[in-house]
């Protein structure tokens, strides 16, 4: 029986479990985990290829930190552009 950390479906079931917490908790930080799980199960769907926990880990860490910036940069706001009121509404 091989181990649970190198079964395909068990990082595609995690990459789904922190897609939920992603829309219960936005913040971009649970959706870079989860895309880093579902390559990490994409990978392990390839037949012939034994990886060892420490390297499905370092891979889960690098894809998700990548993942995290590529987010924040698309996703995130504009610098500079910060609307100021000079009067009040009730004015």
């Amino acid at each position: 029986m091989e181990p649970l950390w190198s079964i395909w479906w068990v990082w595609l079931s995690g990459a789904l479990v922190l897609g939920i917490l992603e829309v219960l908790l936005p913040g971009f930080v649970f959706l870079g985990f989860a895309i880093g799980a579902v390559v990490v199960a994409l990978v392990l769907l390839i037949p012939g290829l034994g990886f060892s926990l420490p390297v499905l880990l370092l891979v889960f860490a690098a894809l998700s930190l990548a993942s995290w910036l590529v987010l924040r940069k698309m996703f995130a706001l504009p610098t500079g552009q910060v609307k100021r009121f000079d009067s009040d509404i009730n004015d």
